[in-house]
């Protein structure tokens, strides 16, 4: 599974304006919801999971990655990012603050790996999220996972 399979821009929201880690995992899970990748109770499992494990879905400086269980409610594997116009603490002392959420949910434990790989090799590509950061249309952000992907085959 390509990470541009799973990542629409119907699913990216860039500049969005979260006050707190909360509002920003409710704006970007909304996507999967409205996209039709989960049901809404995903968004507060999301949420829940932080409360409870701690920030560690805050992976790197200023990105973090929401998820919850397959259980909670997915439809289809899916992945929605949003870009923050200002960043917002999740509590991580080492990552924080955080200005990319890239929300992922997979139907089962195992067909969102390959996705989940390629997502976190772009991630942590130091050119290419700048260019997410710095990006002002939708389409710049779906074209770097399209050309990352094919860069990757």
């Amino acid at each position: 599974m390509k990470a541009a399979n799973v990542v629409s821009n119907n699913c990216i929201i860039l500049g969005a304006e979260p006050k707190t880690w909360e509002e920003a995992i409710v704006i970007a899970g909304n996507l999967l919801v409205k996209n039709g990748f989960v049901k809404s109770e995903y968004v507060d499992d999301m949420i829940k999971m932080v409360k409870e494990l701690g920030p560690y879905i805050v992976i790197a400086p200023g990105i973090a990655m929401p998820h919850a269980r397959p259980e909670s409610g997915v439809k289809k594997i899916g992945m929605s990012l949003i870009t923050l116009s200002e960043p917002v603490k999740f509590g991580n002392k080492e990552n924080d603050p955080v200005d990319i959420v890239v929300c992922l949910c997979a139907i089962d434990h195992t067909t969102h790996i390959k996705a989940l790989t390629e997502l976190v090799g772009m991630l942590g590509n130091d050119e290419m999220v700048k260019q997410i950061r710095n990006a002002e249309e939708v389409s710049e952000v779906q074209n770097m996972i399209l050309d990352f992907d094919s860069i990757n085959e």
